[in-house]
């Protein structure tokens, strides 16, 4: 019998950036540790999956498409925490390692609370409090979102 391939899962999220000793500061003044240093990209580890960064033109080689322009903040990762006070500080180490700001966390119409800051690399982040979604001990979403 065939294995059932799960369809709803990502296993790494890459991120393209200029100067991957630059980004990968970035990350560690926030507290990230890369679990796998190769030449040309940082890996992550994080709760089932790997978040990688990799040199733009290396990413755009892998891909197939050498030579590729490849745009940034067409999309958003997120952090959710557990209420808007560890939004609030979670925003501020972000804005010290160097993130641009471009909302800062407020009330928002959907009922929770969220800001978004830019990467070195015009990479998007959210950080939010959404308190339709319960996060666990370890601060993953738990329940029937997670």
């Amino acid at each position: 019998m065939a294995q059932q391939l799960t369809a709803q899962r990502v296993t790494l999220i890459s991120l393209g950036v200029d100067d991957l000793e630059r980004s990968a500061t970035f990350y560690e003044a926030l507290g990230w540790q890369a679990t796998e240093e190769l030449l040309a990209v940082r890996f992550y580890r994080l709760k089932g999956l790997m978040l990688g960064l990799i040199g733009v033109d290396a990413l755009a080689t892998d891909q197939g498409r050498p030579g590729a322009g490849l745009g940034t903040g067409a999309m958003t990762l997120a952090r959710n925490y557990r209420s808007p006070a560890e939004v609030d500080t979670a925003f501020a180490a972000a804005v010290a390692a160097g993130a641009t700001v471009l909302k800062r966390p407020e009330q928002v119409h959907w009922g929770g609370y969220s800001g978004y800051f830019a990467d070195p690399d015009s990479h998007v982040w959210e950080i939010a409090h959404n308190p339709f979604w319960p996060l666990d001990a370890d601060g993953y979403l738990a329940g029937e979102h997670g």
